[in-house]
């Protein structure tokens, strides 16, 4: 834009701010740049760590301390040598006796069982005041420090390894939230989207918009529900400004499209950004492994370097990301040092319980976060699982299961562009391409449940009993995984009662992170059971299928209808549809509408008994 342009003066904010310390400058690309390195610098952590390379080194030195079932004397063989003499191998952990391949399963549970107590108790700090940087440093910091420790652990130290995987995959899952807590910022003080702005405002006398007093006007019943969005705020929503605030009766499409498109935009660069780092890291890792004979000691040479990228790359993130200050705690609730991080503590978990309770008298929401908790868990696992079965089933030295790794992650990519234009190509929408997605998932544990027929177990061949198998099983898995991630958030996205993103999309996150606690501990008990990873094929088939009628039964114009009236008593937006008196439209808004005003009607009870 040139110098003389008409929207020169929007291109350095939106003006007065509306709380003390609120940033609303412009973004500048040196700020998207910072956003941009911390991607590139994190996500080597999944694709290379937890992703690949801890589980192996957890199994080995678990293997390493481990005796033979069988006479609970005799040491263990590698399980990357084909020996079936070697039987089951067990390994005492805390008094607890596990199979060896378990270990890494429980680990990963009780990671993310911390990762999703982390996410809830920092989103009220680092959506209040100028916490958001710092915790997001913070936890980069810890979470690199913990991957470079690795090269501390040996045999005697592998329950240090486990958990420096807990500490570290909780870190990286808090920063991650909080990294993605900036892309609204980001995309809402953007030049693109405050020149839209500028452009698109009509004339005041012809505008259908209206001023309201923002201090004095708002009800009891909205305060309440307001507190929903106000713990949240930087994730999407902005707050209300003190005095006097013009509000557009904005169509839906109107609210979302520029912002959207953006959003999706920079979005999709991180990914790509992430991705390319992840894919180099991975093939130096691979070298690095073949160089030095594939030892224990080249596998925590890896995980260092993997922290020493994470480490080395957040400081360009430090540099440039501004820390974009979110609005005060309300005085009541406010305090200094422990009393204060209690109390962003408890806001937090208030507003996820309040978000909960709006959520479930949304039925479309409520079927798709039933789907999503199940299928988000079946990625995970499955992903962990088949690590595991092909070190110790299959006998696939480091470096080869690294190859699984690039190959997932480079097909991912393609995943990621490749299904927007068959969902284009074919018409589909996008419940019907996440349902394509799942058929195609479901293929992964039924290829592998082929290894119990008798007559393919004579062919040695298919059904996961060669190495080779793994590879278009792992091309498979990443085209798949480019498709659920890109359809499934947008799909939610729809639902979601105008207004109210920050504290829907919060609880998305949640059930995201939450669901992966249960599918790696069952799978876990199945092999503690059995004494096999094959087994847990069973287990998946159905996790990978079950997610699938809860999506087909999502009726997204039903959803947004629904949403949108809920959204008239939250945020006060006016419904698209005009609703007749005695309609079948109205009759289905009722419950809503009458049972979130049981809920405050129960908050103010609460509220009173206590003063």
């Amino acid at each position: 834009m040139s110098p003389g342009s008409s929207s020169d003066g929007f291109l350095h904010g939106r003006g007065p701010a509306r709380y003390p310390g609120e940033d609303t400058r412009a973004t500048s690309q040196k700020e998207l740049s910072g956003w941009y390195a911390y991607a590139f610098a994190a996500e080597t952590y999944v694709i290379c760590a937890i992703g690949s390379f801890i589980p192996i080194l957890l199994e080995t030195l678990a293997r390493e301390n481990g005796v033979l079932l069988s006479d609970r004397t005799t040491p263990c063989g590698t399980s990357d040598t084909k020996n079936k003499a070697d039987g089951q191998c067990i390994v005492y952990v805390l008094g607890v006796e596990i199979n060896t391949a378990s270990l890494a399963m429980y680990t990963f549970s009780c990671s993310v069982l911390l990762q999703a107590l982390l996410v809830v108790s920092i989103s009220s700090a680092a959506d209040h005041g100028d916490s958001r940087k710092k915790l997001l440093l913070t936890f980069a910091w810890i979470g690199s420090f913990s991957v470079m420790a690795y090269i501390f652990v040996g045999k005697n130290t592998y329950i240090l390894g486990a958990l420096l995987a807990i500490i570290s995959n909780a870190s990286f899952g808090a920063s991650f939230v909080l990294l993605n807590s900036f892309l609204p910022l980001l995309v809402r003080y953007h030049p693109e989207v405050l020149a839209s702005q500028t452009v698109q405002t009509p004339d005041f006398g012809q505008s259908e918009l209206e001023t309201q007093s923002m201090t004095g006007s708002r009800t009891e019943e909205d305060a309440a529900v307001g507190d929903v969005d106000d713990s949240t705020t930087a994730l999407l929503g902005a707050n209300a400004p003190h005095g006097h605030a013009l509000v557009r009766k904005a169509t839906h499409e109107e609210l979302t499209s520029v912002e959207l498109q953006l959003s999706t935009q920079i979005s999709s660069k991180g990914i790509g950004t992430g991705y390319i780092a992840g894919l180099f890291l991975q093939c130096v890792a691979i070298a690095i492994l073949i160089a030095m004979k594939n030892t224990t000691w080249s596998q925590r040479v890896v995980l260092f370097l993997v922290g020493a990228w994470w480490a080395t790359f957040t400081i360009p993130a430090a540099w440039w990301l501004r820390p974009r200050p979110g609005p005060p705690m309300p005085i009541n609730e406010s305090g200094k040092g422990a009393r204060a991080w209690l109390s962003y503590t408890l806001t937090a978990w208030k507003s996820l319980f309040k978000t909960v309770r709006l959520a479930r008298r949304l039925r479309d929401i409520m079927l798709y976060l039933a789907a999503w908790f199940l299928l988000s868990d079946a990625v995970a696992t499955t992903s962990s699982t088949a690590i595991l079965f092909a070190k110790t089933q299959l006998h696939m030295k480091p470096w080869a299961l690294g190859m699984i790794n690039v190959i997932s992650t480079t097909f991912g990519v393609v995943g990621a562009f490749g299904w927007g234009f068959i969902s284009r190509k074919f018409g589909l929408k996008p419940h019907q391409t996440i349902l394509v997605c799942i058929a195609l998932f479901e293929l992964i544990p039924l290829y592998g449940l082929l290894g119990y027929l008798p007559f393919v177990k004579k062919w040695e061949v298919i059904g996961l009993q060669q190495p080779w198998e793994m590879y278009p099983l792992a091309a498979v898995y990443g085209l798949v995984l480019g498709g659920l991630s890109s359809f499934c958030r947008s799909l939610y996205g729809e639902l979601i009662p105008p207004g109210s993103e920050a504290a829907f999309y919060a609880l998305y996150a949640i059930t995201d992170k939450g669901s992966s606690i249960f599918g790696p501990a069952i799978v876990g008990a199945i092999i503690d059971e059995s004494g096999d990873i094959r087994p847990a094929f069973w287990f998946l088939a159905a996790l990978v299928g079950l997610p699938a009628p809860l999506i087909w039964s999502v009726n997204v114009e039903r959803g947004k209808r629904e949403g949108a009236k809920l959204a008239e008593v939250i945020e006060g937006f006016e419904s698209q549809q005009p609703r007749e008196v005695g309609s079948e439209t109205e009759s289905e808004d009722r419950p809503i509408l009458s049972a979130h005003d049981d809920e405050e009607d129960e908050d103010r009870h609460d509220r009173t008994r206590r003063y």
